[in-house]
């Protein structure tokens, strides 16, 4: 449909053309000046941590978990609701996850919930911040100092997030970003480590450059994650964007916040900065399948993220008690909320849910 409002649109223009080109023109176009500019400024938005830049979210995950040393019969908790890269960069840094079940409202995992899973062999913690909403940071921070364990956070879809004042990327030690096309900010392909600590960024940096820090005195078996210096171009350029698309996310969400009807909208948390990067209902009184196929025959894309969750995935075949889990992964569908939205396609999305949702009452 050629009037469809997409549920996602990744915004890229003469300014990151323009930086493309000019490494292009430099000649110096694997890691170099880009990614090391790329690096120091994305510091600036996570209170001036260690910032080290890879080729993928994925690849920011698991050279965190190495870098911090987490190995093999190394538990970490993570929740089951979130994208399967999650809890497979534990597995690819030898550990073993551990699914718990989220909390209700915000769709981040249950501080409490994590807390009972906990055993002699739980390492570390890794809360996710799903759909743009900090989790619960400060909880999670006091249950790590309380048993002694590494906080991780997986920041992959809130870039500029913040609870409490406090930036997400950088209560733990270490965050994880992603800069995947339909993110929030893109490099075209990219992720960020972010740690207050300079011997994880040190181990980050030879973990990503085939274990070198001088080339050919090998100190680890490494691997090739470097980001490249045209994908930190355009990643610089989209970061001096974000802070006018985050308020653009943030406003068109007050927007269907105050007028969408029949369904459950996403509700913030005390001193936490949303940002959006999908807008996240609850469809509760039809069934969300048939709700998404029926908005989008009516020009209203959608997502849903996550159908299956972690522990059900054929990769890792277990069966939990995880109810909030199960119930998210029912009713859970994201709307379009991005920068690129106008007036109008947002009343239409308003206009097409309400209808919808009324026709099902």
């Amino acid at each position: 449909m050629s009037d469809m409002i997409p549920a996602a649109k990744p915004i890229v223009g003469d300014e990151e053309r323009e930086a493309v080109d000019r490494v292009l023109r430099s000649g110096m176009i694997a890691g170099g000046p880009e990614v090391a500019a790329f690096e120091e400024e994305f510091s600036a938005l996570v209170d001036g941590r260690h910032s080290v830049a890879l080729n993928s979210g994925t690849s920011a995950l698991h050279m965190a978990f190495l870098a911090a040393g987490i190995k093999s019969g190394d538990e970490v908790l993570v929740p089951s609701f979130t994208f399967a890269a999650t809890a497979n960069s534990v597995v690819l840094a030898g550990g073993t996850p551990v699914f718990v079940d989220i909390e209700r409202d915000f769709f981040c995992m249950d501080p409490e919930a994590a807390e009972a899973a906990i055993t002699p062999r739980t390492r570390a913690i890794m809360p996710v911040h799903l759909y743009g909403h900090p989790a619960a940071m400060d909880k999670y921070k006091e249950i790590a100092n309380r048993h002694n364990l590494m906080l991780f956070e997986d920041a992959a879809q809130a870039h500029a997030a913040s609870l409490h004042g406090v930036p997400v990327g950088a209560w733990g030690v270490a965050g994880s970003f992603s800069f995947y096309p339909t993110k929030n900010m893109t490099s075209g392909e990219g992720g960020m480590v972010t740690t207050p600590c300079p011997n994880i960024a040190r181990r980050v940096k030879l973990y990503r450059n085939q274990g070198m820090e001088k080339r050919y005195e090998n100190e680890v078996a490494g691997f090739n994650t470097r980001m490249t210096d045209i994908h930190a171009a355009i990643g610089r350029v989209q970061l001096t964007k974000l802070a006018g698309w985050t308020k653009q996310r943030q406003d068109n969400a007050k927007f269907l916040d105050d007028n969408l009807k029949g369904v459950v909208t996403p509700p913030v948390a005390d001193g936490a900065v949303h940002v959006y990067h999908q807008y996240t209902i609850r469809v509760v009184d039809q069934d969300r399948d048939a709700f998404a196929a029926e908005i989008g025959k009516r020009g209203v894309g959608s997502g849903v993220y996550y159908p299956i969750p972690n522990h059900r995935l054929p990769s890792y075949g277990l069966t939990m008690d995880l109810p909030e889990t199960e119930l998210a992964a029912q009713q859970a569908l994201s709307l379009p909320v991005h920068p690129s939205l106008s007036q109008a396609d947002l009343e239409k999305i308003v206009e097409v849910v309400n209808a919808v949702s009324s026709a099902g009452a």
